[in-house]
Formats: C-alpha cells, sequence, structure tokens
C-alpha cells in the first residue's frame, strides 16, 4: 500500500519523449477511448442485429468527434478557464498546444461540453441522415461509458482532477496531501457501472432513442455522487456553502435535459415508426 500511497513519485505521465515533443499516457489513454467505443458500438450492432451499415456508423463517429473536440474545449473555456477573456480575443489560442515555443499539450476539456458538442453533431448529422439518429444514439449510449473508462484512468495517470484530501488507506499523495483517487471512482461509477445498467436495460427499452435519454440520467447522478470525492476546480471553489461545485450543478442540469430528452424522443421517435409503416 506504501508504494501504492505515494505511486505519482514513480510514476511519469509522459509515456515517450521525443525531445520536440513528448506523448503522455492521457493521449495515449484518450485515443484508446476513442477506439474501444468505436469497437464496442460495432459488437453491439451485431451483437444485436441493428440495421445500421459499418459506413454510417464509422460517419457519425467522425461527426461525434469533431462535435465532441470542440465542445468539451470551447465549454472548459467558458465555464472553467480563468483566461476566457484571453481566448476570445485570440481565439486561434484555443487549441495551441505550445506555450512560450514550449509543448505542453491542449488541456482543460469538459465532459459537459463534450456532451453539448455532440449532441450539436448529432443533430447536425440527423439532417443530412434522417430517420436513423434514434437507433444510433443508443448504440452511443452503449458505446460512450466504455470508452470513458479509459478517459479517467488518462486523467489519474496525467496526476490531474485530483481528489479531496482524506486519511483513507488508499489515498495517492498529491504534492504531499493524501487525497482520493477520485479519477478511479469516477471511472468506476461514471463508467463501469453506468456502462452495465443500460447494457442491461437496452432489452426493456420502449422506444428507439430511449438509451440516451437514460445515459443522461445515470451519468448526471453517478458525476454528481462522485464529486463529492473530487477536489472542485481551484479557480472556481464551492459555488454553494462547501459541498455545491460547477461539476455538480452541470449535472443537475444534464439529468433535467436527459428527463426532457426521453420523453421527447418518445414521442418523435413513435411518430417516426408510425410514418414509416404507412
Amino acid at each position: 500500500m506504501e508504494f501504492w500511497n505515494h505511486i505519482y513519485e514513480h510514476f511519469n505521465p509522459v509515456a515517450v519523449d521525443f525531445g520536440f515533443i513528448s506523448v503522455h499516457w492521457y493521449g495515449i489513454m484518450y485515443i484508446s477511448a476513442l477506439l474501444v467505443a468505436l469497437w464496442f458500438a460495432k459488437w453491439i450492432i451485431k451483437r444485436d442485429a441493428m440495421p445500421i451499415p459499418d459506413d454510417t456508423i464509422d460517419s457519425y463517429f467522425i461527426w461525434i468527434e469533431v462535435g465532441i473536440i470542440l465542445g468539451a474545449r470551447i465549454w472548459y473555456i467558458l465555464f472553467y478557464d480563468s483566461n476566457t477573456l484571453f481566448y476570445f480575443t485570440q481565439p486561434w489560442q484555443i487549441f495551441n498546444p505550445f506555450s512560450n515555443g514550449e509543448f505542453v499539450g491542449i488541456r482543460g476539456m469538459s465532459y459537459h461540453g463534450a456532451v453539448v458538442g455532440a449532441a450539436i453533431a448529432s443533430y447536425l448529422f440527423a439532417r443530412r441522415n434522417p430517420g436513423e439518429i434514434y437507433k444510433i444514439l443508443d448504440v452511443v449510449a452503449l458505446a460512450v461509458p466504455v470508452g470513458f473508462v479509459f478517459g479517467r484512468i488518462g486523467n489519474f495517470l496525467n496526476q490531474e482532477l485530483v481528489g479531496r484530501a482524506t486519511d483513507v488507506p488508499w489515498g495517492i499523495y498529491v504534492d504531499g496531501v493524501l487525497r482520493h483517487p477520485s479519477q478511479l471512482y469516477e471511472g468506476f461509477m461514471e463508467g463501469i457501472v453506468v456502462a452495465i445498467l443500460i447494457y442491461i436495460y437496452r432489452k426493456y427499452k420502449r422506444f428507439d432513442g430511449a438509451l440516451i435519454g437514460i445515459y443522461g440520467i445515470l451519468y448526471g447522478t453517478a458525476r454528481f455522487v462522485a464529486e463529492f470525492w473530487r477536489e472542485p476546480d481551484s479557480q472556481l471553489g464551492y459555488l454553494y456553502g462547501d459541498w455545491l461545485t460547477m461539476g455538480q450543478l452541470q449535472s443537475l442540469i444534464m439529468i433535467g435535459l436527459a428527463i426532457g430528452l426521453y420523453f421527447t424522443f418518445q414521442v418523435f421517435s413513435k411518430k417516426h415508426q408510425v410514418t414509416n409503416k404507412l
């Protein structure tokens, strides 16, 4: 347990250093998350015999990935970054991986922003490919939490989004302070648990598109709970008292929107099924 408590002192977040550029474990985990999510999406389509062609799902994942990257980065700048005005006046810096001539990578991505970006990308994709989006979103709801596990492992390996101070024996020392490994808690709760619940529920869904609403409710709930072990962003702190964080506030909003989305899709999905039968 002693080695685990001090693991950050023995672990280098840089996987490979080429001198002019460094490849971080976080980047490797991010790419792994995308590939695993895509693999799982195709696996579940074949397993459940869904009528979604491979080229359609490939095209959709390109759209959604662009939306995720743009949404996650811009949302972070809007709600979490202390230099919002700087990026507004110099937008070309938003994805600049260099600082003072040194490669530092792109830091600062918001999951809630990724959801917003994915939603916009899905809407635009649906405009070009009407009739398939409900089934595709069900696949997304099944695949995203599987890939999400790798993302949170990446956060842990990158020594970011650390937990609150604690005295539990499995805590991790961060700059001399023992903290909850909250990234792993989130990977388990928001990734593994959510993935299992949605996988089980898929056999009982009442209409196409139902799973994405269920995912939003489950993820928002899991994230809200996990935030009790996660250290609030230093530039924001607590929004109310000593417990409400920006992540919790946005998770509550996400739960409300997901409930609304569930019932909205219930109406539109059934209308679409009736139209196809006529």
